[in-house]
């Protein structure tokens, strides 16, 4: 299996902390308190807990990494438009966005 954030696969060996037994472990709040219940009592060591939050971060950061970076078609088209002397610029849809963004700052 593979950690969507670090890329890193849970087979492989992690180097413990400096400072840590290396025998920590690592529970999961987003599945509630009745499978913590249910689980075999941890051994002594270092623990990590995963919030709703921290799922919530990994969701985000995968949809995130799956997202087109540029709309590569759209950049294709203004860049022919601009070769070949035909792209126009709106300067009234310019000064709008300009104002626009400047009235969010304030």
């Amino acid at each position: 299996m593979t950690d969507k954030i670090s890329a890193f696969s849970t087979a492989d060996p992690v180097a413990a902390l400096k400072g840590s037994s290396g025998n920590g472990v690592v529970t999961d709040k987003s599945q509630g308190e009745t499978s913590a219940a249910n689980a075999p009592a941890p051994q002594a060591g270092d623990t990590v807990t995963l919030t709703n939050s921290a799922r919530s971060m990994q969701m985000i950061e995968a949809a995130v990494a799956n997202a087109p970076v540029v709309n590569s078609s759209k950049v294709a088209a203004i860049k022919q438009a601009v070769n070949s002397g035909t792209y126009q610029v709106n300067a009234g849809q310019v000064a709008d966005k300009m104002l626009q963004f400047e009235r969010e700052l304030n």
